[in-house]
C-alpha cells in the first residue's frame, strides 16, 4: 500500500495497541509454559556437530544475529508459508518474491542476495557450487525439520572458508531425540492449501535411536493464478552413541516437489519531476495474474514450472579425544535432479496471430493452431513454432568439514580444520510439450554438433520422481547440452582468548578452486580445432584452471559490566568467482576479454549489547566494500551497434564495485512472564560506485554484439531489490493458560529497482546519469494466535492460525528488468497437531 503518515501512524500502532489491550494476562503456571522440545536454546540443541555448526552462541566474541527457536518455527513458518519469511522481522532482513510461487522467495541480508549469504544445513553448505544459488522450492519442509535457526549478519562466527558477503543462516535440524513420542499435523491454508505430516521418534534404546519425519502438501495456487504447486518430504536421523566419547548421527532428507511459477510484469507508472513513482501502473493481468499460464481446451497450463528433487544426506561424528581435544565431522552428500520449464523456438510472444489473450493470459489456442501450419510439423531454431522444454540442472556433489578444536582450559582455544568439497553437473533442454508440433530441431548454431536436419521427438514430463528415472540422452537433447565439474579445498584455523571482561579472536583460512566445462553440443571436432579447444572423452573440454581465495577475520569484545558489553569484527575476503563466471555461457570459452578475478571484500563492524532477565538490546553499524564483482542477466531483442537484432542476448559485467553501510537496532523486553514485546529498525546506504567492464552476449550463437564486446563504463546507482530502510514491531501474549497471541508490524522503504546493466551503459554512452528509482514504501500487519491443552502427561492437542498482511495491502515487492513482483495480498493458515 502506498502510506500516507496517518495511516502510518495508525497500522503501526496496531501492534502495540494490541499488546497492551491484554494488559491483565493470566500468569502461566508450570503447565502452560512451553514444551522444552518448542522451546530450547541452542546450547540444548547442539546434540551433534558442535565443531562444525558454527552458531552464535560458540562465539565469545559477539555478531550481529537473529536466532530463531522451534517454537517460532512451528508456529510462524511451516505450511505454506516461505522458509525465509521466518527472518522476516529482522533489520537489514528483506524478503520478496513470495507471489512467484511455492519455493521462489528470495532473502537479502544486508543489501545481498542469497548467493552472496552462506546457508548451511548442520555445516553442510547448501548455496550452488556453480553460482551460489538457493532455491527454496528445493528445501520445501525445512522448517518442519528445523530445530532452530542462526542468522548471523556481516561477517558472523563460520571458520569455514565460504566467504559469506551478506551474512551466514545456520539450520540446525532435530536429531535422533532421546524420547520416544511422535506427533500427527493437518494444515490447511488459502487457496486449497494443505498438508498431512507425521512424525516418531524411537527415543535412544540402549545406544540406538532414530527419528522420522514425513509429509505431503498441495495447493491449487499459492496466491496468484497459475502457480499450482504439489510435493512431500522426508526426513530420518538415526543416532548411534557406542560411549560417552563417539556420537554418530545419520540424516537424510528430501523434497521432491513441482510448482507453477509467476513472473515480473510490465507497467506504466506516474512519476514526479525527480523520477520517483507517484502511482504505480497496473499490467492487464491484474494483481494475481500470471502472463505464464492460461487454459486449453478448458484445462489449466502453464508455460513455467519448476520441478527438482534434491535429497542430501549427512553423517556427523563427535568425537571427545580427551578433557582438552575434540574432533567434529560432517561428511555429506547431495544429487539433484529436476529443471524448469520454458518455451523455445518462436516464443509466446510472437506467435501469429497473438500469443496472449486480451486479459494477458497465454492463448495456447491460438499456439496450437499456428504450430498445425508448420512445415513438416517441424518446430526450428529460425522462430518457427513454439514449444516447451525443460532447462535441466542435474548434479551430485559430495564434501566433508572437519573441526579440530584444543582448549587449554586457560582461556585459550584453538581450532584447526578442513572443508572439501567435490562437484559435477550437466546442464541440457529437453522436450517437454511440442504444442501440437510433431517435432523440434535446433540448427541456429553452424557448431552444433548434430547432423543436418536432426529431429527431436521424444518429450518428457516435468515430475521430479520421473526426472530421478527417465533423463534425455544426448541424441534427445535440444538447445544446449554441457557438463562441469568444480574441486574445492579449503583450510582453516583459528584461535580466541576469552575472560570474564575481555575475548579476542583471529581466524584465517585458505582455498583453492579447480574448474573446468565439457560441451556436447557447440563444436565439431573441426570447429573446436580451429578454435584451439581440446576434444577429451569425445567432448570439447575447456581446460582446467584454478583460482586461490583466503579469509582473514578479527574481533574483539568488551564485558564493561554483567548486562553491557561492546565488540568489534573486521575481516578481508578474497572469493572466488563462481564457475558462471567464469565462462561464456553455454560453451567451454573462458571469458578472456573480461578477466574474471578474485572478489574482494573488506568490512568492519562494531556493536553494543545490553542483556538483562527482562530486556535485551542489540546496536550495531558496519561498513562494507566489495570489489571486482560479477553481475549478468538475460534479455531480448536487442539491437547492436550496426542496427542488427539479437533474440536473445546476455548482459555481462565485471569488475563492478559496491559499497554497503548501515545502522541496525533490536530489542526484546519481557513486560511479564506471560508479555513479550520485540522490535527492529535499519537504515542502509548500499550504493554500486566506479568503472566497470561491460559486454553483451547472444546466447543463440554465443558470440558477443558488435559494438558492446569489451566496454569500460562508470556506474553510481543504489543497489536495487532490497528495502534499505526496515522497522518492525512484534508482541506475544499468554492470554490464559491454554492461549497465546502474537502480531508482528513490518515497514520497508527505499526499495530500489534493480539495476539495468544495459539502460545504465546508454546513459554512460551518451553523457548521462543513470538514475534507478524507488519503488513505493509499503507495510505489512501478520496476526497469529494457538491454543494448547493436555490430553494426559504424555498427550497434548495444539491449534495455530495465522492471517499474513491482515489488511491485504496491496505493494509491489521488487523490480527486475522485466517489469514489477507484486506481494502477496490476505493469506491464511490453520493447524491442528496432536503430541502423543
Amino acid at each position: 500500500m502506498r502510506l500516507n503518515s496517518t495511516k502510518l501512524l495508525l497500522v503501526g500502532a496496531f501492534a502495540l495497541m494490541a499488546s497492551l489491550s491484554f494488559a491483565q494476562v493470566v500468569e502461566p503456571t508450570d503447565s502452560t509454559k512451553v514444551e522444552q522440545d518448542e522451546n530450547v536454546s541452542l546450547s540444548e540443541t547442539l546434540i551433534i556437530g558442535k565443531g562444525v555448526i558454527d552458531v552464535t552462541e560458540n562465539r565469545k566474541t559477539p555478531v550481529a544475529s537473529t536466532v530463531i527457536t522451534r517454537e517460532q518455527i512451528l508456529d510462524k513458518g511451516v505450511g505454506n508459508v516461505e522458509f525465509p519469511e521466518l527472518l522476516k522481522n529482522s533489520p537489514s532482513i528483506y524478503i520478496a518474491d513470495q507471489a512467484s510461487g511455492f519455493g521462489d522467495a528470495k532473502m537479502y541480508m544486508r543489501g545481498f542476495d542469497q548467493s552472496n549469504t552462506a546457508f548451511l544445513l548442520n555445516g553442510q553448505p547448501m548455496n550452488g557450487m556453480d553460482n551460489g544459488s538457493v532455491y527454496w522450492s528445493n528445501w520445501q519442509s525445512v522448517s518442519d525439520i528445523a530445530t532452530v535457526i542462526d542468522a548471523q549478519r556481516g561477517l558472523g562466527s563460520s571458520k569455514l572458508a565460504i566467504s559469506s558477503i551478506g551474512g551466514t543462516v545456520n539450520i540446525v535440524t532435530k536429531a535422533t531425540d532421546k524420547k520416544e513420542g511422535g506427533f500427527v499435523r493437518y494444515f490447511a491454508g488459502n487457496d486449497s492449501y494443505q498438508k498431512q505430516t507425521v512424525g516418531y521418534n524411537t527415543g535412544m534404546k540402549g545406544k540406538w535411536g532414530a527419528s522420522f519425519v514425513f509429509d505431503n502438501w498441495s495447493a491449487h495456487r499459492s496466491f496468484a493464478r497459475g502457480t499450482e504447486g504439489k510435493g512431500q518430504s522426508y526426513f530420518v536421523s538415526v543416532g548411534f552413541k557406542p560411549n560417552d566419547r563417539h556420537t554418530f548421527n545419520l540424516m537424510i532428507f528430501g523434497a521432491p516437489q513441482q510448482h507453477d511459477q509467476n513472473y515480473s510484469k510490465p507497467m506504466v507508472s506516474e512519476r514526479d519531476k525527480n523520477g520517483v513513482v507517484t502511482k504505480p501502473g497496473y499490467d492487464i493481468t491484474g494483481r494475481k495474474g500470471n502472463s505464464n499460464y492460461g487454459f486449453y481446451n478448458g484445462e489449466a497450463m502453464s508455460a513455467r514450472t519448476n520441478y527438482y528433487h534434491k535429497p542430501v544426506a549427512n553423517l556427523n561424528w563427535d568425537f571427545t579425544i580427551n578433557e582438552n581435544l575434540s574432533l567434529s565431522t560432517v561428511v555429506y552428500a547431495s544429487t539433484g535432479t529436476g529443471g524448469s520449464v520454458g518455451n523455445a523456438g518462436n516464443g509466446i510472444g510472437y506467435t501469429p496471430g497473438g500469443g496472449y489473450t486480451n486479459n494477458g493470459e497465454n492463448n495456447w489456442g491460438n499456439i496450437y493452431a499456428n504450430n498445425a501450419t508448420l512445415k513438416n510439423g517441424i518446430s526450428d531454431g529460425y522462430r518457427n513454432g513454439t514449444v516447451l522444454a525443460s532447462s535441466v540442472n542435474n548434479h551430485f556433489w559430495y564434501g566433508a568439514v572437519s573441526n579440530l578444536t584444543f582448549d587449554t582450559k586457560k582461556g585459550l582455544t584453538f581450532n584447526v580444520g578442513t572443508d572439501i568439497r567435490f562437484y559435477t553437473g550437466e546442464h541440457y533442454q529437453q522436450l517437454n510439450n511440442l504444442l501440437g508440433a510433431r517435432a523440434r530441431t535446433d540448427v541456429r548454431n553452424v557448431n552444433v554438433s548434430r547432423p543436418a536436419g536432426y529431429e527431436v521427438t521424444k518429450t518428457f514430463s516435468a515430475s521430479p520422481w520421473n526426472a530421478l528415472f527417465n533423463k534425455a540422452k544426448h541424441s534427445e537433447r535440444i538447445g544446449f547440452d554441457n557438463s562441469e565439474r568444480i574441486n574445492y579445498q579449503g583450510f582453516f584455523g583459528q584461535a580466541e582468548y576469552s575472560n570474564e571482561r575481555f575475548s579476542a579472536f583471529f581466524q584465517g583460512a585458505l582455498s583453492w578452486q579447480e574448474y573446468e566445462k565439457y560441451d556436447n553440443w557447440n563444436y565439431t571436432a573441426e570447429t573446436a580445432a580451429a578454435q584451439g579447444i581440446k576434444f577429451k572423452n569425445g567432448k570439447a573440454y575447456s581446460g582446467e584452471r584454478t583460482k586461490i581465495g583466503y579469509n582473514l577475520k578479527a574481533g574483539a569484545s568488551f564485558n564493561i559490566d554483567s548486562e553491557n558489553s561492546i565488540f568489534a569484527n573486521v575481516g578481508k575476503y578474497s572469493r572466488q568467482p563462481y564457475l558462471n563466471n567464469i565462462f561464456v555461457r553455454n560453451t567451454v570459452n573462458y571469458v578472456e576479454d573480461l578477466p574474471v578475478n578474485n572478489e574482494i571484500l573488506q568490512s568492519i563492524e562494531a556493536g553494543y549489547r545490553y542483556k538483562s532477565r527482562t530486556l535485551r538490546v542489540n546496536l550495531n553499524a558496519y561498513y562494507t566494500e566489495w570489489d571486482n564483482r560479477s553481475m549478468t542477466y538475460s534479455g531480448q531483442d536487442f539491437v547492436d551497434a550496426n542496427g542488427d537484432n539479437h533474440a536473445n542476448v546476455r548482459f555481462i559485467a565485471t569488475n563492478l564495485s559496491e559499497v554497503h553501510k548501515g545502522l541496525e537496532a533490536d530489542f526484546e523486553a519481557k513486560i511479564s512472564h506471560a508479555w513479550t514485546v520485540t522490535g527492529y529498525t535499519s537504515y542502509g546506504d548500499w550504493k554500486y560506485t566506479g568503472a566497470y567492464n561491460f559486454q553483451v552476449q547472444d546466447t543463440d550463437t554465443q558470440a558477443l554484439v558488435p559494438g558492446y564486446e569489451n566496454r569500460k563504463e562508470s556506474l553510481d546507482a543504489y543497489v536495487g531489490n532490497a528495502a534499505q530502510f526496515t522497522f518492525g514491531m512484534g508482541t506475544r501474549v499468554n492470554i490464559t493458560r491454554a492461549w497465546s497471541f502474537d502480531t508482528n508490524f513490518n515497514y520497508f522503504a527505499r526499495v530500489f529497482e534493480n539495476v539495468d546493466l544495459i539502460d545504465a551503459a546508454k546513459a554512460s554512452i551518451a553523457g548521462k546519469t543513470y538514475v534507478n528509482v524507488p519503488i513505493d514504501p509499503y507495510a505489512t500487519v501478520d496476526l497469529g494466535m494457538s491454543y494448547k491443552f493436555k490430553i494426559t502427561n504424555s498427550q497434548s492437542l495444539k491449534f495455530r492460525g495465522n492471517i499474513n498482511n491482515l489488511f491485504n495491502d496491496q505493494y509491489i515487492s521488487r523490480k527486475d528488468n522485466y517489469g514489477y513482483f507484486w506481494g502477496n495480498g490476505r493469506t491464511w493458515n490453520a493447524s491442528v497437531t496432536y503430541n502423543f
